[in-house]
């Protein structure tokens, strides 16, 4: 599983795009006394503009993601940088109403406006331009990134390739180290968009851009922080549990010298180049005695599935519920598997290029276990962004961030079962022993719960950059610092700030905002939970699939199609019933695995 393949911040949604649009040529004039009528009007012509842009923008980028080459690129920079300006220029014409005492939805819509844009561009000439061009030259450094060992050139897919399958420690540490030689050359590039970024979120009335990103979830900043603290409490206890195990089972595997029993983990040996999610190294750290069990990836090989295959397959879920099948043109449209003939940036993300019905995904699809996962989880952002095409533009994107990563993941929480295989054919028989329960959680959780202090800490570590606590000086420091506090692990050679390593994660150079991802993890089970429920499911909670329930799928599009018009606790309520963010879901899920896990933890020396 992947939970890191982001939608590009252009395909998301016109919010997530930064909307875009011609550049205007000065911000409106102030006047004295603006009215309600003059804000709405204000707004409507807003709106016109953005939606014009963003198809145009959406496109080029589109291409550049596509076919990488410098006029590409230019293209995009190009697009980037007139999308940037006229966000900024509106977001600043807006200040013009901050006294005006507007209705609900024009005030909601103003301060959308004011919040939507990820990184702004101070007024000053040449700004957007300097910005997107640094933006588009980083993704061009990541996307083509390439290195070296014993004379074999290899890429990104490739190494991550070898990190999930290679048990011999010298290769795994020797490939983990290659990648990261891609991205010192951003380094200098980040700390200017940094720089950039800043004066333009101070001009827009926040702190900083960290300020700017927090203030997008309907409540104040602070209390932002504080919630994703308040969640991170509620999971810590199930992943230091998931970490002592894991630990202990490496020892056995490659002994004191690589890898102590206690401390952290060594990050090279979580079979992630990122070591997010560490699914990849069950094998080593299965139950003994587990039922053998199936291997999804064997499955989905045996019974002859094939890329478009699998796609189909994901499309046939959300239709079983209820939704309608994707339009003609996301078959004829998308990338669904890597050409031989040129390069693309292969990281999987979900599009709505017109920002109405012209739906696409990218992804260089394997069949395998994983992208089978995906493709679930990227469906879930296209039937999003459909459900909520005919709001007003400002309003088409997820009630929160996390809402729209959590959507597919939710779907794919059914999509893993094993009752959901046997439904669709690609397994024969269901395990029901209560070992093999434990083997199936172990795996999820390896994904699920390892990834937890992962989603938290990247934006942790850009927020402290956006305020200043850390500076280019000890960017590598504080990432590591970070990554070791809430992680656990350590790097498996020596680091220092001639290294760029937070560029060596995707969502660093593509400015991608990630705590979506962390509340994703949370909202997801939620969503399961109260799904479940709506059908009577009375077993446990890992074990319940959706598939072919329409009731479910009426009221979670009914949710999808409330996009942002309401406050997120809003659209939750809709669905689940609550209005607040709540783990016990998590708790309930993996119920059964956490007391396994304690059990087998009992003598080991936890923590770190």
């Amino acid at each position: 599983m992947k939970h890191t393949k982001a939608l590009l911040t252009v395909a998301v949604s016109v919010v997530a795009l930064g909307f875009g649009a011609a550049m205007t040529s000065k911000p409106a004039e102030m006047k004295a006394k603006p009215t309600v009528a003059e804000a709405r009007a204000f707004l409507e012509d807003a709106q016109e503009k953005i939606s014009k842009q963003s198809e145009y923008a959406a496109r080029a980028y589109w291409v550049q993601a596509n076919f990488i080459t410098e006029d590409t690129q230019w293209l995009a920079a190009k697009a980037g940088a007139e999308s940037t300006q006229l966000m900024v220029n509106l977001a600043n014409d807006a200040k013009r109403f901050n006294d005006v005492d507007l209705p609900a939805d024009l005030a909601r819509q103003m301060k959308i406006l004011k919040t939507a844009i990820t990184l702004p561009a101070p007024q000053k000439d040449g700004a957007a331009a300097e910005l997107s061009t640094i933006g588009s030259r980083m993704e061009g450094v990541y996307g083509a990134g390439k290195f070296t060992i014993d004379g074999k050139t290899m890429d990104l897919g490739q190494a991550e390739e070898i990190l999930a399958q290679s048990r011999d420690p010298k290769m795994l540490e020797a490939v983990w180290t290659g990648w990261r030689t891609v991205s010192p050359a951003m380094k200098d590039d980040y700390a200017r968009q940094v720089e950039i970024a800043n004066e333009g979120a101070r001009e827009l009335g926040f702190k900083d851009v960290g300020d700017l990103w927090r203030a997008g979830y309907d409540m104040p900043a602070e209390d932002f922080a504080q919630e994703v603290d308040r969640l991170w409490m509620q999971v810590e206890p199930f992943y230091k549990d998931l970490h002592c195990y894991v630990r202990g089972r490496l020892n056995d595997q490659y002994g004191d010298g690589v890898q102590p029993r206690t401390g952290p983990i060594k990050a090279h040996l979580l079979g992630n180049m990122w070591s997010q999610q560490w699914g990849n190294v069950y094998p080593l750290v299965a139950p003994k005695g587990a039922e053998k069990g199936y291997s999804l990836d064997n499955l989905l090989v045996t019974k002859n599935y094939d890329a478009m295959q699998m796609m189909k397959t994901g499309e046939k879920f959300y239709t079983s519920i209820g939704l309608d099948p994707l339009p003609q043109t996301f078959w004829t449209r998308s990338l669904i598997t890597k050409p031989e003939d040129r390069e693309v940036v292969c990281h999987a993300s979900a599009w709505n290029v017109n920002d109405v019905d012209d739906l696409r995904v990218k992804m260089c699809t394997k069949v395998n276990g994983e992208d089978f996962y995906t493709i679930h989880h990227e469906l879930g952002h296209n039937y999003y962004q459909r459900a909520y095409n005919e709001q007003p533009v400002l309003y088409r994107g997820g009630a929160n961030d996390g809402f729209h990563e959590a959507i597919g993941d939710f779907i794919a929480l059914s999509a893993q079962t094993p009752v959901y295989l046997n439904q669709i054919g690609l397994l024969n028989k269901v395990p029901t022993s209560g070992n093999a329960d434990t083997a199936y959680l172990l795996r999820s959780a390896l994904d699920k719960i390892a990834f937890l202090p992962f989603g938290l800490l990247i934006d942790k570590w850009r927020w402290q950059v956006f305020s200043g606590e850390v500076t280019p000086a000890n960017y590598n420091d504080a990432w590591w610092d970070l990554r070791t506090q809430y992680q656990g692990i350590v790097p498996p050679n020596a680091r220092t700030e001639a290294n760029f390593d937070p560029g060596a994660k995707y969502h660093i150079p593509g400015n991608t905002p990630y705590m979506r991802y962390f509340l994703a993890h949370i909202l997801q089970f939620q969503f399961h939970k109260a799904a479940c429920d709506m059908i009577g499911w009375e077993g446990p909670l890992h074990r319940c699939s959706i598939y072919n329930n329409k009731e479910v799928g009426e009221k979670f599009n009914a949710m999808m199609e409330m996009g942002m018009s309401q406050p997120w606790p809003d659209a939750l309520e809709a669905f689940t019933g609550t209005r607040q963010m709540d783990a016990s879901a998590v708790a309930e899920y993996y119920a059964p695995l956490t007391a396994w896990l304690q059990e087998q933890n009992k003598g080991e020396q936890c923590g770190w």
